[in-house]
């Protein structure tokens, strides 16, 4: 055998597998809708008519949007809600055994190698905890849940509800709340949390642990960990925001709850800017607004490095301590609320770095120290802030 395998003197032993670069249609679909999702992620926002570039990208997503399958193709990569509502096709498990064209799941040949000899039984046990499998939920009941993701689905598209990046699990997630799954709209509507100590070398930390029932668009339901599922989310998702009267609701009903158990979660700043640019020095009243989940002095000690503190050191005038998870909330009922009285300016603080600042309000403090009081008693929806006058005013 070895002298045949040396008289190989025209190489035919010697195969080298074929690779292709030539690119499915699919692939080639895919890739035109990424260019598309890098464009949003870049920009915020869908593709115009200012540039022939973008004019060409609108017109690729007009014209996937007009074309019903590859919406379907597509869904699974739309992180943006680019397509708006899909009808996803639920298959069965029916549908995925008859489905095998390979003969893969033929198994006439002898199975002995799953018989194991030094294991115990399944049965005998423990399953790994993380593992939830996705299940179907019965028609008659997924009915309701399929009219509201079709809402949620409805207020992205009319700017009710935006789709955000999702950060921090127990920030983020929470019961009631609509989340992104590689595309995949998901509602946690229940999760039964008990607080659990975590070892660590530098001391044992406290963390929010429990398991929940997760209600996916496509007819499905699973019982996943808490935590998991905010990992998924985290790696492959975004978070959909609550609706305006949504939020309002949330913090009303909560406002006013602090018991001696709860945690402190975070802080609501106002602070004036120290720079010396002509453009933001002269303007009087002007505060920015903002949340922030560690203490204030730590999150503003680098705010000269930082865009959204104007590339200049800053003053805090003021921070209020948030509990129940609101402060996020509250930040942005407050930016709606000085909406109109928001600084609009384009300028390049310095040479290279141009900035479009949207925390920061030309407001007198005493309002913005009103502003947060009708917000706490739930009296703010009876009020506008008139610009003219830089008054709170009844409306």
């Amino acid at each position: 055998m070895d002298e045949i395998f040396n008289d190989d003197v025209f190489v035919w032993l010697e195969s080298v597998a074929k690779t292709s670069n030539v690119k499915t249609t699919d692939q080639r679909l895919v890739d035109s809708f990424e260019e598309l999702n890098d464009f949003v992620d870049k920009n915020h926002r869908e593709p115009n008519t200012s540039s022939m570039l973008e004019y060409d990208l609108m017109a690729r997503l007009k014209g996937m949007r007009e074309n019903e399958p590859k919406k379907i193709a597509l869904k699974p990569y739309d992180r943006h809600n680019l397509l708006g509502e899909v009808a996803m096709p639920k298959t069965s498990i029916d549908d995925i055994l008859n489905d095998d064209e390979f003969g893969l799941l033929d198994t006439d040949s002898d199975l002995s190698i799953f018989r194991y000899k030094h294991i115990s039984n399944e049965g005998e046990r423990e399953k790994a905890d993380f593992i939830a499998q996705r299940k179907p939920l019965p028609e008659e009941e997924f009915a309701p849940y399929e009219t509201m993701f079709q809402k949620v689905h409805r207020e992205i598209k009319e700017g009710k509800r935006k789709i955000k990046p999702f950060y921090n699990i127990e920030k983020n997630l929470h019961v009631g709340s609509f989340y992104l799954i590689d595309g995949l709209m998901l509602h946690l509507k229940e999760a039964k949390l008990e607080k659990s100590v975590w070892e660590q070398k530098s001391g044992d930390r406290e963390r929010v642990e429990g398991r929940t029932f997760t209600i996916f668009e496509n007819g499905t339901y699973s019982n996943m960990l808490y935590r998991s599922l905010g990992k998924q989310i985290q790696k492959s998702g975004k978070l959909i925001t609550n609706t305006h009267e949504g939020i309002n609701n949330e913090l009303y009903v909560n406002a006013g709850m602090v018991k001696e158990e709860d945690v402190q979660t975070g802080w609501i700043y106002v602070l004036k800017s120290k720079s010396d640019h002509s453009e933001i020095s002269g303007i009087e009243n002007l505060f920015k607004i903002g949340f922030s989940s560690t203490p204030v002095d730590e999150r503003i000690k680098n705010a000269k490095h930082e865009a959204t503190y104007l590339y200049a050191d800053v003053l805090k005038v003021a921070s209020y301590a948030c509990y129940n998870r609101n402060a996020d909330k509250l930040e942005q009922l407050l930016h709606r609320f000085f909406a109109e009285a928001c600084l609009n300016i384009d300028i390049e603080i310095i040479k290279g770095k141009r900035i479009t600042p949207r925390e920061w309000f030309v407001v007198p403090l005493e309002e913005i120290e009103k502003a947060i009081e009708l917000i706490l008693n739930g009296q703010i929806v009876s009020y506008k802030y008139d610009r003219a006058f830089e008054k709170i005013v009844f409306k």
